[in-house]
């Protein structure tokens, strides 16, 4: 059952540092169980008054916890501040500024993705059910059927989804989170680079319905070899997809 906001009690803030302070309070709510996912926080001006800080600030530290992908604002009657279930945005959101940044690059991010896969499929090989085989195989399904009917931005969204399945299958929900995290940063450059009107991947389907054909024989190894191959050849598309919003970010 969720916590009663006006049950909650926030210590007044006696820093200057008073947007830094809302948000370590709020997650420090969250660490020891008193704020759980789901939970309404108080309203605005309650809140404020228990931290004794200006609205203002809480509602910069509220940005800055929604940036974060650990709180939810919600305008309306119903409105207020939630605590997100989990969420890989914020995770792919950080990393994706230090992609801009120029802190790490594509190569990187490839390098990181083809060895998270290898480990995920290896799992997957290990604890995959019955209907997370089900359920990829349907994802290859559709795939085939946007392919078909050269429905490709949507092709993108059922590779999001097989890459979010497969994570689902290791049944570990950390690997599971940094899976969705960085396909999709890395979607987000298939998407450009189908939308400028990019050929699309060829063998796409073949190469899923062989990569599931493995996993269901629950050959770890050459599972990996196959997933580690397909990924390795996507890697110019990537950069091409990069290559694209850097020269629409420059143009603008």
């Amino acid at each position: 059952m969720g916590a009663n906001p006006q049950a909650m009690v926030f210590e007044p803030i006696r820093t200057r540092r008073a947007f830094e302070e809302i948000c370590d309070r709020i997650r420090g709510q969250l660490e020891n169980g008193a704020l759980k996912p789901g939970d309404k926080l108080p309203p605005e001006r309650e809140l404020a008054r228990q931290l004794g800080v200006g609205r203002s600030a809480l509602r910069e530290a509220l940005r800055s916890l929604e940036i974060a992908g650990i709180v939810r604002l919600q305008k309306g009657v119903k409105g207020g501040a939630f605590i997100r279930e989990g969420d890989p945005s914020g995770m792919a959101q950080v990393v994706q500024d230090q992609l801009h940044l120029g802190s790490i690059t594509v190569e990187e991010l490839t390098e990181a993705r083809v060895h998270l896969l290898d480990l995920v499929v290896r799992l997957a090989c290990e604890r995959a059910t019955k209907s997370d085989l089900e359920a990829l195989r349907k994802n290859i399904e559709r795939t085939a059927e946007m392919t078909r009917a050269n429905r490709y931005l949507e092709r993108v969204e059922c590779s999001r989804e097989f890459y979010a399945l497969l994570g689902a299958a290791t049944h570990n929900q950390v690997l599971a989170l940094l899976v969705e995290a960085v396909t999709e940063i890395l979607m987000k450059f298939v998407r450009l680079r189908v939308a400028a009107g990019g050929k699309p991947q060829p063998r796409l389907v073949e190469k899923r319905t062989r990569i599931v054909e493995l996993l269901k024989a629950r050959d770890a190894d050459r599972t990996a070899h196959a997933m580690r191959a397909h990924l390795q050849s996507v890697h110019g598309l990537l950069q091409e997809g990069l290559r694209l919003k850097q020269g629409s970010s420059q143009k603008a």
